[in-house]
């Protein structure tokens, strides 16, 4: 394999410590030219240091220390403009316990690392704030109902002991799209896929939220709508959560559309369209929708619906685009192929 290939770093230093190969991605990092790396001693090649004085090549001795070593592990260091890198090593002997003939170095830039640790940092501060409001309500009415019952009528325990049991059934439904998320970040979502009337779903869908809401919704069914082949519970949930999004957000459902459609690269399926009465999405802002976290506007969730939506969709082979609707308001459309099993089909 040629090294100029790898995304990373890689030098290579003889039996007498001097540089024999320096990869283009090393000296993109060093910004120095070949000679300045290649014929050098390694420990003029690596001038990192942690920041108290100590370098790489004196804290590793890297053709000394135990003979058994095969590998120094990756750890930071700091380059002399003052940019982290993460550093790791292999060291190549003559025989087991024999003498070091080769040091391979990898190094690569701890920007993305930090970045994701602040990602990480980021998302447990979030889960904490999301997680520590239901909990604020259960504890407080909880505590006041145990310490001053007495002085309460029974109208009022009724109505602390509701708040409590709202607030339990939103932190349960916080906990599993947490989990939801962390199952799609992990790529262990799971289907139990089923033939799938689409059509039949979003009408039972629209008929639970029509009797909780008081407003009846009309679906429009084009075409004959193919039997598809996906999780019914899981289609449930993204039917769902689109729903309570444009009666949420989009003032309203406008319309609701249910119709075959084939795929730009021939593939067959049924779309799934939902038109809301709301201001629309900005353009810049229709990706961002599907990220973790993401809220826009008063009384928005726990900011998880969308990028769920988008991790079963994508399970399933299928699609979200936000459009614009006619006449105004957004228009949420979903894709999903036929999926038929390959045994049906023989």
């Amino acid at each position: 394999m040629d090294l100029d290939e790898l995304p990373d770093g890689i030098l290579v230093a003889g039996a007498d410590g001097i540089v024999v190969s320096a990869n283009a991605a090393l000296l993109r990092m060093a910004k120095v030219p070949v000679d300045m790396v290649v014929g050098r001693h390694l420990s003029e090649a690596m001038p990192f240091d942690d920041l108290s004085g100590h370098t790489w090549f004196e804290c590793m001795q890297p053709y000394a220390g135990l003979d058994i070593r095969t590998r120094i592990s990756e750890q930071s260091w700091w380059s002399p403009r003052g940019n982290e890198y993460l550093v790791s090593a292999s060291l190549i002997r003559d025989k087991p316990r024999g003498t070091v003939i080769r040091v391979i170095v990898s190094v690569r830039s701890a920007r993305t690392r930090n970045m994701r640790d602040r990602e990480r940092s980021d998302m447990v501060a979030t889960v904490a704030h999301e997680i520590r409001s239901p909990l604020t309500g259960i504890k407080g009415f909880a505590s006041t109902l145990l310490t001053k019952w007495s002085k309460f009528s029974d109208e009022q325990r009724q109505f602390m002991l509701e708040t409590i049991d709202a607030d339990a059934d939103r932190l349960t439904r916080l906990i599993t799209e947490l989990l939801d998320a962390a199952r799609i970040d992990a790529g262990r979502l799971t289907l139990r896929r089923g033939p799938v009337h689409l059509d039949e779903l979003v009408r039972r869908v629209l008929v639970n939220v029509s009797a909780g809401s008081g407003h009846p919704f009309e679906l429009t069914i084009r075409d004959d709508v193919p039997l598809i082949w996906g999780d019914a519970d899981r289609l449930t949930q993204v039917v769902n959560n689109l729903i309570e999004n444009a009666l949420r957000h989009g003032h309203g459902i406008k319309q609701v559309i249910v119709q075959k459609s084939e795929h730009p690269d021939s593939t067959q399926g049924v779309v799934l369209e939902i038109h809301d009465s709301g201001p629309g999405i900005p353009v810049a802002e229709r990706e961002r929708v599907f990220s973790r976290f993401w809220k826009s506007g008063p009384g928005a969730g726990s900011g998880l619906g969308m990028y769920i939506v988008k991790g079963i969709l994508n399970e399933h082979g299928g699609e979200i685009h936000i459009l614009d609707s006619e006449g105004g308001g957004a228009n949420v459309m979903v894709w999903l192929p036929v999926n038929e099993p390959d045994a049906l089909t023989d």
